[in-house]
């Protein structure tokens, strides 16, 4: 009998301490996130910006990580059925361009022609694929693009001018998807 009453004690035990172990793996999903999502908001629309924005995306997808891009504000025309073929690199306030020189000399009539098809001579050189590329290899692994809905309204662009395949949705649309990820970068 006392047999008995220790095997049921061990089992009422392991019941509670197993009860307790799911409710903390449960707290800790909710409050450190999907370990395997990641949210990115593509800000900017210019060909520097946007492969950075486009190639994370990409990779995340690639490690089997769920991914979303919200394209906000200049970032739509990443998106943009005409724009995303010539998105330009300014040269003027860049800290980043490759060739020193002043920032005055960004202000040249064919100073951002120039440095446009000098990154994308780069990227053609290291075969790195274009925008529109780009794009079709983010929708065919899987990545969420969403266009911003109220930067739509606001600066009067229609679906029909964004490409296929994607989503519209606003900061709540966003908000949802990055609270439950465990990265978010902002471009």
């Amino acid at each position: 009998m006392e047999q008995n009453l220790d095997k049921e004690i061990e089992k009422k035990v392991k019941e509670i301490l197993d009860q307790e172990l799911n409710r903390r793996v449960e707290e800790i999903l909710k409050t450190q996130g999907d370990q395997g999502r990641a949210a990115i908001i593509a800000s900017k629309g210019t060909l520097d910006m946007a492969y950075p924005a486009l190639i994370l995306g990409s990779a995340a997808a690639a490690m089997d990580i769920e991914t979303a891009i919200f394209f906000t504000f200049y970032g739509l025309d990443i998106l943009n059925k005409k724009k995303n073929r010539n998105l330009k690199v300014a040269p003027i306030g860049n800290p980043a361009m490759p060739v020193p020189m002043p920032n005055i000399l960004g202000i040249i009539p064919g100073m951002t022609a120039m440095a446009t098809m000098m990154m994308n001579k780069w990227m053609g050189n290291q075969n790195v694929p274009s925008i529109p590329e780009l794009l079709d290899v983010c929708k065919e692994s899987g990545v969420k693009l969403i266009a911003c809905q109220m930067t739509m309204d606001v600066m009067g662009i229609d679906k029909e001018d964004l490409i296929d395949g994607i989503d519209f949705g606003g900061a709540a649309t966003f908000l949802e998807w990055a609270s439950r990820s465990n990265i978010t970068l902002f471009i």
